[in-house]
């Protein structure tokens, strides 16, 4: 065997090797980088459920809180604009900002509906209405179902987090173009609660 080859191997082969460790990183971490946009998209329904059923509460209360017109409308507002950071973050799972921007809007809507409750109160025929009470047990539910597929989703960028953080790897991904995703997390700690929608005496 000449020196050229033996020089050649031991040039190549290692190249060899790593571009394939490379491929391997980069292919494990488009899996679990699709895992997790998955699990936001199912996230994505759930809200679209919620941000559906709040007008029509909005509707059934506004025939009886003829004097809360602003708690009305900052119902409204806060579901426009959660509506819009939703979309901006379902184009787009792995942007740090835009999962930033929903999780705050996320909260300003959780706010408005839980004063939105305290307010209607209030108002006994309201809370008799068959219609409301249907509306905010369908709310409930659709709150709980935000809830368990935030947590699959958290599950899912954890891992994909600690796999692009792992030496050797780390070396790859910033060059890869995998930055780190964001977890879903409400990040006021007096809106990690469900906004109470129950009329229950």
């Amino acid at each position: 065997m000449s020196v050229l080859i033996i020089v050649l191997l031991v040039i190549f082969v290692p190249l060899v090797l790593l571009a394939l460790y490379a491929m391997g990183v980069y292919n494990k971490l488009i899996g679990l980088r699709n895992l997790f946009k998955n699990a936001f998209a199912q996230i994505d329904v759930q809200l679209k459920r919620r941000y559906d059923l709040i007008p029509n509460l909005v509707e059934t209360a506004k025939g009886y809180m003829k004097h809360e017109r602003e708690t009305l409308e900052a119902v409204i507002k806060a579901r426009n604009i959660a509506i819009g950071a939703a979309q901006a973050a379902a184009s787009n799972p792995a942007d740090g900002n835009a999962m930033r921007s929903l999780m705050s809007a996320e909260a300003g809507l959780g706010g408005a509906l839980s004063r939105l409750m305290v307010v209607s109160e209030q108002y006994p025929d309201l809370k008799a209405n068959e219609n409301m009470l249907r509306l905010t047990e369908e709310l409930t539910s659709t709150e709980n179902k935000v809830a368990f597929a935030r947590q699959a989703y958290n599950d899912s960028v954890m891992v994909y987090n600690t796999t692009r953080e792992r030496f050797p790897a780390v070396l790859f991904a910033g060059m890869f173009g995998f930055m780190p995703a964001e977890l879903f997390k409400i990040e006021d700690p007096t809106e990690r609660n469900a906004p109470k929608v129950s009329f229950t005496s």
